[in-house]
């Protein structure tokens, strides 16, 4: 079954305008031309028009969403990992209505206003005080200036990297691959490159330091392969114990050559 181009526009609730546009940009390919010229999408299409739909409402550009799904071709997959982010984001935008609810009832009634539950949903330094003791002060000033200053669709493309990331560590994982192969060792790179593109980190500061710089991002980068292993909450960014293990392995075979 398909559907013809002012199907798709109705159901979507956009233009057949902007189909043909992300036609000819190459991003949504309809799946036949009729004789007449009209084009037609079948199921396939949909659920590719379904996840541009959704990095659109990330704040995503056109020539982002367009690496993404060149980066992660596997619909499923990549649907199933929007999902799990999609179910994040109601929780805590179920807390967030919770929170000003119990606020506006309040003010409306003239009752006490309880303040441990008024920013329920609204945190983003609960890690504060655990980067500051682990990497300092100056560490997580760095780093939450760095997050406040980027633009929706910046933090929206950092957080798909960063999800690109984990989905590989533990599709690598879970095929068998060996630390030391060149397929690990490949992730590993973009994990360090991840690291230091995140100002405040060892990583970040350690560039330009020349043989002590890679001293410092080498202690660094182990340390952290550790820590996934150790703590349960990252550990389960791949996939568990196991997962993490095998990044921990390949992240200190990729220091010790590398750094």
């Amino acid at each position: 079954m398909d559907w013809s181009i002012q199907d798709i526009a109705r159901i979507a609730g956009t233009t057949s305008r902007t189909l043909r546009h992300y036609d000819d940009i190459g991003l949504l390919k309809p799946s036949r031309t009729g004789h007449n010229g009209y084009r037609y999408y079948n199921q396939d299409a949909l659920v590719q028009l379904q996840r541009i739909m959704l990095l659109r409402g990330l704040g995503l550009g056109l020539p982002v969403i367009s690496q993404v799904l060149d980066d992660e071709a596997d619909a499923a997959k990549a649907l199933t990992g929007h999902l799990e982010w999609l179910k994040q984001e109601q929780d805590r935008l179920a807390r967030q209505i919770a929170s000003v609810t119990q606020t506006l009832e309040a003010v409306k009634g003239g009752g006490e206003i309880m303040a441990e539950d008024m920013f329920n949903g609204f945190d983003h330094t609960q890690y504060k005080d655990e980067v500051e003791e682990r990497w300092g002060k100056d560490a997580y000033a760095k780093g939450d200036s760095w997050w406040r200053g980027m633009s929706t669709s910046e933090k929206a493309a950092w957080k798909q990297r960063s999800q690109k990331l984990g989905e590989d560590w533990i599709a690598a994982a879970q095929a068998g691959v060996a630390p030391d192969s060149t397929e690990a060792q490949a992730i590993a790179k973009r994990h360090v490159e991840w690291l230091t593109g995140i100002p405040g980190t060892p990583a970040a500061d350690a560039r330009g330091k020349g043989e002590a710089g890679k001293d410092d991002v080498k202690a660094y980068v182990t340390g952290l392969g550790e820590m996934y292993v150790a703590d349960p909450r990252f550990a389960k960014n791949y996939g568990g114990t196991e997962g993490a293990s095998f990044v921990r392995d390949t992240l200190k075979i990729y220091a010790e050559r590398n750094l």
